[in-house]
């Protein structure tokens, strides 16, 4: 099956597909009354499959969502921002739970049949009278239209919403997938510091989209990179409610391709849009790898060039200095043979049997000096491949990121 049989809905999100509402609104957790608060509800119990980060410290929140995700089929999820309700020790996880329990209190729905998520600053519990009337007033809000809402009640260091959607025909019926997300730092693969929520309207057993979730995962937000950090919080969660009337759909299902690719597709998307928004960037790269004795090496030696502070920061200062990739390449772990590596500059040799090229630095740095370009290193020693999508790092990061 071909992603060209899916199709982009413009200005799709949380809420293209059918029987899902959002809303989002201020409950002041953010101190200048920006909306921090957003709601995401299915009409009806949902299959949810997610992944959350690989980081040993994890918030509250995280920790619960994982216990109830494995519970069965979901309502929803309840969102914070402007605090990650993380390192908040017994009493963070009894806000999350409260969170939860408020909300199952007030929808008449099972505490069991919701998840949480939170982001903001690590450290600081969450203003719990505020939680509260926020959730009511965020159940009041519910809308099929308010998925923009939702969008940027989620944004902490986010300059803009990230949304997208994609529809596409199962057995002749329409099956969309929409999601949003959050992230501008502390990106980095397994998994950043972003938070993802997919909807879809097809109908998919939970061993099948679970399966989905983490080949789409391992494709898209584990190969983003914005400075090398990963957080507390991390969370991709997925529901699906089966409102488009399609046959289940599982792992033989003759278009479980189809849904698979679109779903990758999803999250590609709003991964870039997550890179493209990192803070203070002013390049997006792609850093692809070729010709590796094995993957495993591929995906070393791409971490290793996109995390990079010296690659980065030349890239920030418009100059390709390749000598400083060949260093990442060679401290890398991989497997590599320095006289057969061969570096690209969008399609320009830079580097060829591990030394310069004859192509002008001039045309190099005019490369370099645009705002996306492509880095493609290739070693000659096997058909191992790996991509990952990163950034420069510039003044304005550390500017950012040096007080809270």
């Amino acid at each position: 099956m071909s992603i060209m049989e899916a199709k982009v809905i413009k200005g799709g999100g949380i809420t293209s597909a059918q029987g899902f509402q959002a809303a989002g609104v201020a409950c002041g957790i953010k101190p200048r009354g920006e909306k921090d608060m957003a709601l995401i509800v299915s009409d009806v119990p949902a299959e949810v499959a997610g992944t959350f980060t690989t980081n040993v410290v994890k918030a509250a929140p995280v920790k619960v969502s994982m216990q109830h995700i494995r519970n069965g089929k979901v309502r929803g999820v309840i969102i914070n921002s402007g605090c990650a309700n993380a390192c908040t020790g017994v009493g963070g996880i009894s806000d999350a739970k409260e969170m939860i329990q408020h909300l199952a209190n007030k929808s008449k729905t099972k505490p069991r049949e919701w998840l949480v998520c939170s982001t903001g600053r690590i450290g600081s519990r969450l203003p719990m009278p505020q939680v509260r009337k926020g959730i009511e007033k965020s159940i009041a809000k519910l809308k099929a239209d308010n998925g923009v809402e939702a969008a940027k009640a989620i944004m902490t260091t986010d300059t803009r919403r990230k949304e997208f959607a994609m529809r596409f025909k199962i057995g002749g019926r329409k099956v969309t997938i929409g999601g949003m997300a959050k992230g501008a730092g502390m990106i980095h693969p397994n998994m950043a510091t972003m938070l993802c929520f997919i909807t879809t309207d097809a109908c998919i057993d939970k061993p099948a989209l679970q399966s989905c979730v983490d080949d789409a995962v391992e494709h898209s937000f584990n190969r983003i990179s914005v400075d090398g950090d990963t957080s507390t919080n991390d969370s991709v969660i997925v529901m699906a409610n089966g409102k488009s009337g399609t046959n289940l759909l599982k792992s033989y299902h003759p278009q479980f391709g189809l849904f698979k690719k679109t779903l990758t597709h999803v999250m590609r998307k709003l991964a870039r849009m997550i890179v493209e928004d990192g803070e203070g960037i002013t390049r997006v790269v792609d850093v692809v790898v070729k010709g590796a004795a094995r993957v495993q090496d591929a995906k070393a030696v791409a971490l290793a060039v996109a995390k990079s502070e010296l690659v980065k920061t030349a890239w920030t200062g418009g100059d390709p200095n390749w000598g400083r990739i060949m260093c990442a390449i060679g401290y890398s772990g991989a497997r590599v043979r320095e006289e057969m590596i061969e570096i690209y500059y969008d399609g320009l040799l830079a580097v060829v049997n591990g030394q310069p090229s004859k192509t002008p630095l001039v045309k190099l740095r005019k490369v370099v000096g645009k705002p996306k370009f492509t880095i493609t290193i290739h070693l000659h020693l096997g058909v191992g491949e790996y991509s990952i999508l990163t950034t420069d790092l510039t003044e304005e990061y550390v500017r950012i990121n040096k007080g809270e």
